[in-house]
Order: C-alpha cells, then structure tokens, then sequence
C-alpha cells in the first residue's frame, strides 16, 4: 500500500494498493497524486519518504519536476516521519485486525482479478474455524476443510 498523508490535515490525500509496486508503477502512482492533488487546488511544497528501494530517484524526480521538495528520512529512523508511521498503526489496529483477509480477491482489485470474479456466478459458503488461544482473549481463524 501506497499512502500519501498531508501533515497539516492529517488527511490522507492519496492511496494506492498493489502486490508488485515496481519503477513504474510507482511514477504512476506519484503522476496520479500530482494530477489529483492539481484537481483538488491543493499546493505541496515537500514530500517525506523513507529510503526503501521502492522509491527510486525518478520518483524523487517527477515531484522535483513539480517543485516539490523531497525529504528522504534517515536510515532506520521510524520517527523522523512519525505521522506516517502512526497512521500506518492505525490502519493495522483499526482495520486490519478487525477483518479476515482469506486471498488476494479481498484486498483493492486490479483489472485481472476482476475478469476472473465476473465469470463466477454463485459465490461458494465459506467454512470458518475458530481456535482460543490465552483463554479466548485471542483468537485465531483459518478456513475450515472443505
């Protein structure tokens, strides 16, 4: 997943979700924020992201092109870009540990998956299973055999 915070707001102002985020799919991504954000009238004057490999120098690129001054955190120093990390907490606690994720066709779909899901007609029941674990304070679910 691909979030872009504003820091003022602590609005999100763009996501984007992927298996495979790739150079190219990443300078899409950093077009579709700039044309978005354009949209909407908004003005950035910094972008903040960490040094993973993800963010290649053409993506620092086209947002320079845009004059938008990029800040690369430091090497494994989560709070210099605190907001985002906390968000990124929030999403795990508020979301993620609240719905069960059972394959790929749950999360944002791409155009071939969605091809795929046309063709079935009749969705099939899902068995679930549930085992306690620390006296029922957690729980843990798998898909039960068919």
């Amino acid at each position: 997943m691909l979030a872009f915070l504003s820091v003022g707001s602590r609005r999100v102002e763009y996501v984007a979700c992927t298996g495979k985020p790739n150079t190219a799919w990443m300078l899409q991504q950093a077009r579709n924020l700039l044309m978005d954000l354009d949209d909407r009238g908004r003005q950035v004057l910094f972008l903040i992201h960490d040094r993973d490999a993800k963010f290649p120098r053409a993506f620092d690129a086209v947002l320079d092109g845009e004059k938008i001054k990029v800040i690369r955190t430091p090497i494994q120093a989560p709070n210099a870009n605190a907001h985002m990390e906390r968000w990124v907490g929030s999403v795990r606690r508020e979301c993620l540990d609240r719905l069960l994720m059972f394959g790929r066709r749950q999360l944002p779909p791409d155009s071939s998956a969605h091809s795929r899901l046309g063709a079935q007609t009749t969705p099939r029941a899902l068995q679930v299973s549930r085992r306690d674990l620390l006296r029922g304070l957690i729980h843990e679910y798998e898909r039960a055999a068919a």
